[in-house]
């Protein structure tokens, strides 16, 4: 019985890591992995302008001149 469990546990590992593999190699071919950089800014600069428009609707009526 403790073997027939350890042969099932060493097949899924090997099945799964034979899946990540191949969607490595899917992800390389379709060019997944271009230009990573620029999503990292994008989300850098949303955060900034978020900043940027909770600071504008935060000031006080002298500093705004309403």
């Amino acid at each position: 019985m403790g073997t027939e469990i350890t042969y099932l546990a060493l097949a899924a590992s090997i099945l799964m890591g034979l899946g990540g593999a191949c969607l490595f190699i899917f992800a390389v071919k379709k060019d997944y992995f271009h230009n990573l950089e620029e999503a990292k800014y994008h989300v850098f600069w949303q955060d900034i302008e978020e900043l940027v428009d909770q600071s504008t609707e935060q000031l006080p009526d002298e500093q705004t001149g309403k």
